[in-house]
């Protein structure tokens, strides 16, 4: 997190998190809501039993802040995490992806000891 982060996060009385997103992805989002022409919602990352692989990604636009939500902005994007989920993706790298191959975000995501075969779950 750069020292800005940290303080406009501090200024704003938010406990952040360690989720990182690239440049791509934060306007990617961003671009999906000003799309839908929404400024009062923020990208939620949040982790949750299932999948093959026992534990499943959810991104997801919101309104709701939930108590103990953890905050960080990027370029004007707010991104959510609970802090249930926040020990899950410390240090995850979320990307967007725009190639004949794939399109959509992806996960690099250091805390995760492997992935089921289709790669829509990890443990």
């Amino acid at each position: 997190m750069t020292t800005a982060e940290q303080n406009t996060a501090a200024e704003a009385g938010e406990t952040t998190h360690g989720v990182i997103l690239t440049d791509a992805a934060a306007a990617k989002a961003k671009a999906l809501l000003d799309q839908e022409g929404r400024d009062d919602m923020h990208l939620r990352i949040a982790v949750q039993p299932g999948g093959c692989a026992g534990l499943r990604y959810q991104l997801f636009f919101d309104e709701r802040t939930l108590d103990g939500d953890l905050f960080r902005d990027f370029n004007g994007l707010r991104v959510a995490v609970d802090r249930m989920s926040a020990p899950y993706v410390q240090g995850a790298e979320i990307d967007f992806v725009d190639t004949i191959e794939k399109q959509g975000f992806t996960i690099d995501n250091p805390n995760a000891g492997g992935s089921c075969a289709c790669g829509d779950s990890f443990h």
